[in-house]
């Protein structure tokens, strides 16, 4: 039995690593999933959730650079080691300039302005940045040019940034969601596939009662009795996307528990618990992995609608049907790709998975 499955553990894998674009797409997702943990690494903008932002430089192109005046608070946060993961506390102050000067111990400074004839000037004492700092100390260390990659969105803030930060959030409800879905949709499948009867009848009306309401529907009924936030809508998803996962368990276990080596078990006196978790489930995984794949993309773009309708992750937590809500007017005044870029991250993530579960299916088919 061990030697069996693993050769066909090793047929599976070996069907797998040659259809190419479910390994393309399985790296690309790793490449993600590595982007996403450590994306505060990566991102020009470290601050908590890459929020920071000035309206003057809201809007702009790729590419865009600006100088940058960098002014200490007074009160300084703690550091944290896992700040690197969550992100860091703003310990300064900063303020797009056009042009600045040192003199009189203070540095004068003209704000940043599109409009070249706006001048809006101010100035910032020299002890303000320290003890015993002198002109080239705050040149090197105080003012820098900054640009922006993919420009800035609506707030001003980096809008490659907010892409890297905001994948975590749609990675998280994949995993989470499928899950959630995984664990109560295997548990109501066995149920109602091995006991059968009552209990096979009343799990079936309760599926059919939620497969009847659209999906996007009840997940807003939810999120709405749960309340807005980043893991409720996790929990509303998952516990929408179970019934599917319920059903294939349920016809898988009701075909397999009719096998000569489960009748075997019985007759050994094996409890039902043990034939159910040892015998019958792992050879009814297939299926299950396969349709996992494609719950992992129908989480996606649910979460994005969610966030799309305002009921998704909250502000300020970065997601990327948050950013297409907030930008999508732009499609019609002339900078369609602060909507369209977090449109196209999301559409590669959902075809990968999409390519990942084609892949596992073929892999898997006992007919091949």
């Amino acid at each position: 039995m061990s030697l069996s499955n693993q050769s066909l553990t090793a047929l599976a894998l070996q069907k797998f690593r040659r259809n190419f674009w479910g390994v393309f797409s399985f790296v690309f997702i790793a490449v993600l999933v590595f982007i996403s943990i450590f994306g505060y690494f990566l991102a020009p903008d470290t601050t908590q959730y890459a929020n920071w932002g000035d309206l003057a430089i809201r809007s702009k192109e790729p590419g865009f650079k600006v100088t940058l005046l960098q002014v200490p608070l007074e009160n300084q946060p703690e550091s944290h080691w896992y700040d690197y993961f969550t992100g860091h506390p703003e310990t300064v102050m900063q303020k797009p300039i056009n042009s600045y000067k040192i003199a009189n111990d203070s540095l004068y400074f003209d704000e940043y302005s599109e409009d070249k004839s706006i001048v809006i000037s101010d100035k910032i004492p020299l002890s303000a940045f320290g003890k015993a700092v002198d002109n080239k100390t705050i040149e090197k260390e105080f003012i820098s040019q900054k640009k922006f990659l993919l420009g800035t969105d609506n707030q001003g803030r980096d809008l490659l940034s907010r892409l890297i930060i905001g994948s975590r959030v749609s990675i998280a409800i994949g995993f989470v969601a499928v899950l959630i879905s995984l664990v109560v949709g295997i548990f109501f499948g066995a149920l109602a596939g091995y006991y059968g009867g009552k209990i096979d009848a009343m799990v079936m009306w309760l599926i059919n009662v939620i497969w009847s309401i659209p999906t996007l529907l009840l997940v807003i009924a939810i999120t709405l009795a749960l309340g807005k936030g980043f893991w409720q809508v996790f929990v509303a998803v998952g516990l929408t996307m179970w019934v599917e996962v319920a059903r294939v368990v349920r016809g898988q276990v009701m075909g397999i528990k009719e096998m000569q080596y489960v009748t075997a078990a019985r007759a050994l006196g094996y409890t039902n618990s043990r034939i159910i978790f040892h015998h019958i489930l792992p050879n009814s995984m297939a299926p299950v992995i396969v349709i996992s794949a494609a719950n992992f993309a129908s989480a996606i773009l649910v979460e994005s609608g969610l966030s799309f309708l305002g009921l998704g992750a909250q502000l300020p937590v970065p997601s990327w049907g948050a950013m297409i809500k907030d930008n999508y007017n732009y499609i019609i005044l002339g900078k369609p790709y602060l909507a369209i870029i977090p449109g196209v991250a999301m559409l590669l993530l959902v075809l990968a998975f999409m390519m990942i579960g084609n892949a596992l299916r073929d892999a898997l088919d006992v007919k091949t």
